[in-house]
């Protein structure tokens, strides 16, 4: 005999807990990017390499030059300053940040292999595609906030520990003067002017003899000039015509000197916290895919290295003419191309440099640098996530 059930009665709810199956999702919940958080803080080694190399050499550096100056500051400089913060960001933040960042992706890309894991995380039934896609954010919530803290941490001390005169070529000279006030702050020091500021004048220059009489230092010629005008020396000068060599001086010097900060501005600042976080998120995507793409870590951070230590730089400083159009798709010359135009050009070649005296070796628009980083960004998180997807369990 069969039974029906009355058809005003419902059916038994279903469990607690219990939904829709959403295993099969491409977007990975935020579960799976906590467990790839964990799974990478656990590695301690590389977690020291990343707080090392992102925040304890600069601050390491920062703090000797802050007791060293507390010490003695007669012999050693203010910790801080403009200069000490281009050294920082664009000589060791830059490479570094870009290298550590990379050997994150690696391991990221990697790690499912290497701990034989990836069976196991395939048999659960979760997407593939989720599964790499949640490395992504995984990794960046490590790395980016590492990379803003040192970054922090050399901007406050260039800033407050900046040194109180500016100082020119060895001599101290007020900041931000117009051209008419640099001048006439020279017309005042014309002998320090005339000895110590850069200049290059030939002995048809109309201050050449003015200069030639000055005495500076124990043998008599000028040192400013860096290369003294060949006149025989004449008698002492006037005080006018010091005054008048002083403000042609400053006159050829302005171009330069109006480039001399004591600290970094507050849009530099900025615009380099940006760069440098965009280099670092490009070191982790492109090693992330690199790795998932070859299946091992060891290879993929050789590779990312060579990418940033030797072809970056050699494509930078060498334009290969039939070439051009490669070079411009190396993803070190597009990121160079954004590089905030008060920082040093990076590696010798493409990039920004003070304002006015960019020497881009490879042309590139800013519209085809950003082109060519997003496609790098596509292109190996692509490769990455194909390969995990096709890859045998």
């Amino acid at each position: 005999m069969t039974t029906m059930l009355d058809i005003g009665t419902t059916a038994p709810a279903a469990p607690l807990g219990t939904g829709p199956d959403r295993r099969g999702s491409w977007i990975p919940t935020p579960a799976m990017i906590a467990t790839r958080i964990m799974e990478l803080r656990k590695r301690r080694g590389l977690m020291i390499a990343l707080l090392v190399v992102n925040i304890g050499i600069p601050t390491l550096f920062l703090a000797i030059r802050l007791l060293s100056h507390a010490i003695d500051p007669k012999s050693y400089g203010p910790a801080g300053g403009y200069s000490i913060y281009l050294a920082l960001v664009a000589g060791v933040m830059y490479v570094f940040g870009f290298i550590v960042a990379a050997t994150l992706g690696c391991t990221a890309g990697s790690v499912d292999l290497s701990d034989g894991m990836f069976r196991h995380l395939v048999v659960t039934g979760r997407s593939r595609l989720a599964l790499y896609l949640a490395r992504i954010p995984a990794g960046l919530a490590i790395v980016v906030p590492l990379v803003a803290i040192g970054f922090t941490v050399v901007c406050a001390v260039c800033v407050f520990a900046a040194p109180t005169p500016l100082n020119y070529d060895g001599v101290n000279v007020p900041v931000n003067l117009s051209r008419l006030g640099f001048e006439s702050w020279a017309a005042n020091h014309e002998h320090e002017v005339i000895c110590d500021l850069p200049y290059n004048i030939g002995p048809s220059s109309s201050i050449a003899t003015v200069v030639s009489s000055v005495p500076c230092g124990p043998n008599g010629p000028p040192q400013g000039g860096k290369q003294a005008p060949a006149v025989q020396p004449s008698p002492q000068p006037s005080r006018a015509q010091l005054r008048n060599a002083a403000r042609v001086i400053a006159r050829m010097d302005y171009a330069d000197y109006s480039r001399q900060f004591l600290y970094p501005s507050d849009s530099l600042m900025i615009k380099s916290g940006l760069w440098l976080e965009l280099e670092a998120v490009i070191g982790f995507i492109v090693g992330l895919g690199l790795a998932s793409l070859l299946g091992q870590r060891t290879v993929a951070v050789v590779l990312m290295i060579v990418l940033e230590i030797i072809l970056t730089p050699i494509m930078s400083t060498h334009v290969i003419p039939h070439l051009i159009n490669i070079q411009r798709g190396v993803v070190g010359l597009a990121t160079a191309h954004l590089e905030p135009g008060g920082l040093p050009l990076v590696f010798g070649g493409g990039g920004g440099g003070p304002p006015g005296s960019r020497a881009l070796l490879v042309p590139e628009s800013t519209t085809v640098a950003v082109c060519v980083i997003v496609a790098w960004l596509v292109v190996w998180t692509g490769l990455g996530a194909w390969r995990m997807m096709t890859r045998d369990a």
